[in-house]
């Protein structure tokens, strides 16, 4: 069976559409990207929501307050751009922009295997989130794993995470399995 070409391409989740914007079909938009107005830089959208894809051009999008307002096109009415709301913002991962050495993308690091420096599998990088202070990586028990802990570990390159083989799907941190 052959792979659909959405299949066979790495999709990342870039935004959610979360409601309508005024009256004229607009939509709200929740960008997870950083800054969140790069999101303005892609005006084709790849949007999915429950198995449900769709293939939409945005005529015009701009920064509203803390969100993102977007217009799609041939949408024009509140009550069409409402069947819009809970779709997620997905583009191929390689029309990203390129990182430089030693920088990755947070989907990159969904998955990697987390050991410490005594080589002990503490799990996988299951979720990353902002805390204001620094980013922290949820690594959850996988197979292999020193014991069912979840963990919430920095994401600190250079003081806490060492190395990051992205072929090998590892990452090796300064971890005390204890703590």
């Amino acid at each position: 069976m052959a792979a659909t070409p959405e299949l066979a391409e790495k999709l990342v989740v870039l935004g959610k559409i979360t409601t309508v914007y005024g009256v004229q079909g607009w939509v709200k938009v929740h960008s997870f990207t950083e800054p969140m107005d790069n999101l303005l830089q892609y005006r084709q959208w790849r949007l999915r929501r429950d198995g449900e894809t769709r293939q939409v051009e945005i005529v015009k999008i701009r920064v509203h307050s803390n969100s993102i307002v977007a217009q799609i096109k041939g949408v024009d009415d509140r009550e069409v751009a409402r069947e819009f709301a809970g779709f997620e913002i997905l583009l191929p991962a390689d029309q990203l922009p390129k990182l430089a050495v030693d920088e990755y993308y947070w989907h990159q690091l969904i998955g990697l295997k987390v050991t410490n420096q005594e080589g002990q599998l503490l799990g996988q990088v299951h979720s990353l989130q902002e805390t204001g202070a620094n980013d922290v990586m949820l690594v959850k028990p996988c197979s292999g794993s020193l014991d069912g802990r979840e963990r919430m570990l920095p994401y600190l390159p250079e003081q806490f995470v060492l190395n990051i083989d992205l072929a090998a799907g590892e990452m090796l941190v300064d971890w005390d399995a204890d703590f």
